[in-house]
């Protein structure tokens, strides 16, 4: 269980930081990178909520916060030579079933939305909005954590879940304006 006494350490004023492990690395760190947009995620998804007043839908997010935490964890965790990133008593991996929990998710919802005609202008309601902005933060989630895995072994679900956050944000973005009926279109050279 996480204990936190003090809230500053000054070991991190020369510039590095810890690991799960142990270990230290450059606050400039490509795996530190992913990590901090995760952060900037889950702090988006928490002004999201501020936005949203349905319970169901809050208490889905929450959960999604929470594995924000576990994939935080999952980043900062260096893997072991031949690591099958297994998750165990000492270590937190994502799972494919917290995968597999957002596909499901993502599928419930888009059975109810309007078809798409064209591209998506992000905005609309005020929730729809900023879900967008998270969505937009998860994207470059994804992208730092793959820049990271082109260095460091990186669990292969912690990669498929923040793809598929971005998509599910997508789609809940688009049901928050009124299962898409709200949806601000793109119209390719309207302002020529």
């Amino acid at each position: 269980m996480v204990k936190l006494n003090k809230i500053y350490t000054k070991t991190g004023d020369g510039g590095t930081t810890g690991l799960v492990d142990g270990s230290r690395v450059a606050k400039s760190d490509p795996r530190m990178a992913a990590i901090g947009d995760v952060d900037e995620l889950n702090s988006a998804l928490g002004i999201a909520i501020c936005e949203i007043s349905d319970a169901v839908l809050t208490q889905s997010l929450r959960v999604i916060q929470n594995d924000l935490f576990d994939l935080g964890a999952d980043l900062a965790t260096p893997a072991d030579e031949g690591d099958d990133f297994a998750p165990s008593d000492m270590v937190l991996r994502v799972t494919p079933s917290q995968v597999e929990r957002l596909e499901a998710e993502i599928d419930t919802i888009n059975n109810d939305l309007e078809p798409l005609t064209s591209f998506i202008l992000p905005g609309g309601e005020k929730s729809a909005a900023a879900i967008h902005l998270a969505r937009t933060i998860a994207r470059r989630a994804e992208r730092t954590a793959v820049g990271a895995a082109q260095v460091i072994a990186i669990n292969p679900q912690a990669l498929a879940y923040i793809n598929r956050l971005s998509d599910y944000l997508f789609v809940l973005g688009r049901m928050l304006n009124n299962g898409g009926k709200a949806d601000i279109l793109w119209v390719p050279g309207a302002s020529r």
